[in-house]
């Protein structure tokens, strides 16, 4: 049957399943079937993840948690970001727009977070030859945090999951340019798990 298609076995062309062969008449104007990315599967911990971003992403827009390790002044503590980040977050867990709890993975992963808010920024800082966290955009470093979390601090996140993770997270929510760099900076962290724990 697939040797009866004009295109069939040509190298590039679509693929068809054997119902779209057998019994499908196409017409001319049909748009072809797009094969050209495989998508990543939305799982639970995604979503999660992608929660986490969002309430990670307010904090930061509302000046709640510093942009910068350097240049704090002495009343501002990064205790003060953790606490502030941790309060924020159970607010946000618990009310938020969309009017859902939010899942105990994005929890777990704002909590850790906020006890680790200063190693996750010096390790970010430290690895990401020449940018500051003020420099990136703010949900790439929303997305670097949550990663460099899982990474360093989360024992049941294998770091390539996390780097993995991190990478679905900015093609769909950041720039073009965000995967690359982004998969830059985590690839480092994630080689160096092992000595940053």
């Amino acid at each position: 049957m697939a040797q009866d298609l004009p295109d069939a076995g040509r190298p590039g062309a679509p693929a068809l399943s054997a119902e779209g062969a057998e019994g499908a008449e196409s017409s001319p104007d049909a748009p072809e079937p797009r094969t050209s990315a495989i998508k990543h599967p939305v799982t639970a911990r995604t979503k999660a993840r992608r929660r986490a971003v969002e309430i990670l992403y307010e904090a930061d827009q509302r000046g709640m948690i510093p942009a910068r390790r350097s240049g704090r002044d002495e009343q501002d503590p990064a205790s003060d970001a953790g606490q502030r980040l941790r309060d924020f977050a159970a607010e946000r867990a618990l009310h938020s727009a969309n009017h859902t709890e939010a899942p105990a993975y994005t929890r777990e992963i704002l909590a850790g977070l906020a006890d680790h808010l200063e190693q996750v920024d010096e390790t970010i800082e430290t690895y990401a030859q020449g940018w500051t966290l003020g420099r990136m955009p703010a949900v790439d470093r929303a997305i670097a945090r949550i990663a460099t979390w899982e990474i360093v601090h989360n024992d049941e996140i294998d770091p390539p999951v996390a780097v993995d993770e991190a990478m679905t997270l900015s093609r769909m929510l950041s720039t073009d340019d965000s995967p690359r760099f982004l998969g830059g900076l985590l690839g480092r962290i994630g080689d160096l798990a092992e000595t940053l724990r």
